[in-house]
């Protein structure tokens, strides 16, 4: 698929900004049991919060978000920031560095939790929810999707028919596409925004042992390889997901101002938000016409 990003780019270069933090599954919020995405590997199985593992969430608002959108506002980077709006409702010191910087913020539900048994009712009021309350607290309406990592067979039907302007529930390519979904209203187009899992600073809780400096040159060599393969006419999208409470420590943080710099240091990137990538890509590729999956 042949196409140009804005001043002919050779790669879309999408940082993202996870916001899970204060929206995450506890005790204290009505749920059966506490969050089990824990550092320590912890996953508790009764119904008792995890005091320790709740102020692991926490350190993302108090200290890693400074240090997070410093990074980037030293850099003058516009970033993605998928956040769960419940999380942004109990921290609006978030919203307000989300708008003081000029990002966009995508919709990472209403709180981060499974909605992939959701039924339809539930669904549409789950993310019907979620953009009322971020047009509440950014003071714009999400116009982009990631669930918390499954989602269910309507989830991007739903999308589309309510005003959503891209899916990034994605992981399999390294530039965006139109997927052409059923509605109410007939077919809709919506941009798949692919996203990626290999690059995200999960990895340091997911893998013991794994070290900043194994993390960026594994995000270097990915960025590289990329921007390299772009002579072959088709622009690349890179996607680097990151999260307050991890990437935020102050052992990690400077691997993420490196790997910034080694990004700014090329030229012919383009770093943008994941709408703007959405919107050139649907100015450079005409949506398809006909029904679901065309």
């Amino acid at each position: 698929m042949s196409f140009e990003w804005p001043n002919k780019a050779r790669i879309a270069m999408s940082f993202v900004i996870n916001i899970e933090e204060g929206s995450e599954m506890s005790v204290a919020r009505g749920d059966k049991g506490p969050e089990p995405v824990d550092e320590l590997g912890v996953s508790l199985k009764i119904p008792i919060r995890n005091y320790a593992n709740e102020s692991n969430y926490d350190y993302g608002i108090r200290a890693g978000a400074k240090r997070v959108f410093g990074a980037f506002d030293k850099a003058g980077i516009k970033t993605t920031v998928t956040a769960a709006a419940q999380s942004l409702e109990n921290a609006p010191e978030l919203a307000r560095m989300i708008v003081d910087g000029g990002h966009e913020t995508c919709s990472h539900g209403w709180r981060w939790v499974h909605q992939f048994s959701f039924k339809e009712e539930r669904e549409r009021e789950f993310i019907q929810k979620a953009i009322d309350s971020i047009e509440a607290t950014t003071g714009t309406r999400p116009l982009g999707w990631l669930s918390r990592y499954l989602h269910t067979d309507i989830t991007r039907a739903l999308l589309a028919e309510m005003g959503f302007e891209y899916h990034m529930d994605d992981f399999s390519d390294d530039t965006p596409r139109w997927d052409v979904v059923e509605t109410p209203q007939g077919p809709k187009p919506i941009v798949i925004v692919p996203y990626a899992l290999d690059t995200n600073d999960m990895k340091f809780w997911l893998a013991p042992g794994y070290t900043p400096a194994q993390w960026l040159d594994y995000a270097v060599e990915t960025f590289d390889r990329l921007y390299d393969e772009a002579d072959d006419g088709v622009p690349r999208l890179m996607s680097l997901g990151l999260h307050l409470r991890i990437i935020g420590r102050p052992g990690r943080i400077g691997a993420l101002d490196k790997l910034i710099a080694h990004v700014q240091s090329k030229p012919d990137v383009w770093c943008a938000s994941r709408l703007d990538i959405a919107r050139a890509f649907a100015a450079a590729v005409p949506a398809p016409t006909g029904g679901a999956g065309a």
